[in-house]
This record gives structure tokens, sequence and C-alpha cells, in this order.
């Protein structure tokens, strides 16, 4: 927990409102990080965590726009192709929260001054 005046932070509530991610993104991303030497398809995701393949693959989406996932194509044999997705380095996603929260901190600095 953090402190901040008169409220608690709670560090999953400050990533998980930090990049913007639901309940359900964020447990994604703590499979990617529990997983991190590991590539994975939507479907096998979606067996392990007991969610539909469609709510896997919006999460996805997600976690791959803001950066927390990468993905690679693969290319199959007999045509066409698939997609596996495996997690950044947490460095890179504590570097994001980080920069999420000074911008946000500079910008709380300057309505105090403007006050």
């Amino acid at each position: 927990m953090i402190d901040f005046a008169c409220k608690r932070f709670n560090l999953e509530d400050i990533i998980k409102c930090g990049l913007g991610l639901t309940r359900t993104e964020f447990e994604i991303m703590k499979y990617f990080l529990n997983n991190s030497s590991k590539e994975f398809i939507t479907s096998d995701i979606s067996k392990k965590l007991k969610l539909s393949l469609t709510t896997i693959q919006k999460a996805v989406k997600k976690l791959y726009e803001k950066r927390v996932i990468i993905r690679h194509q693969k290319n199959l044999k007999n045509g066409g192709y698939v997609y596996t997705y495996e997690c950044n380095s947490k460095l890179e996603i504590r570097k994001s929260i980080k920069a999420i929260i000074k911008n946000w901190s500079n910008q709380v600095e300057d309505k105090i001054d403007k006050w």
C-alpha cells in the first residue's frame, strides 16, 4: 500500500489505473509476467485462464497497443500465419508506468501552481 494524504493506494491499482487496464487485462498481464520466457497464442491463454477466446483477443490487442506484450507473426507451413505473444520486459513496463505517473504529477503541480 502507498499512502497519499487521506488515501491509500494498492500497487496493483496504480498499475491498472496508470496503464488504463481492466481487471481482465491486468490478470492477463500478470499471466504473461509470470511466464515471461514463453510465447503464447490466444487460444492457449484462453484455455489456461478459462476465459472466452474473444475476451482474450480483445485484451491481448489492448496490451499489445500499450506495449505491455510483444506480437510475433509465425508463418505456417501450409500457408497462413498465427500471431504469438510474449511479455515485454518488466523494465520497459516500469518505465511506461513511471512516465505516466510523472506526467500526472506534473499536471497536478501545474494545477496547484495556478490555484
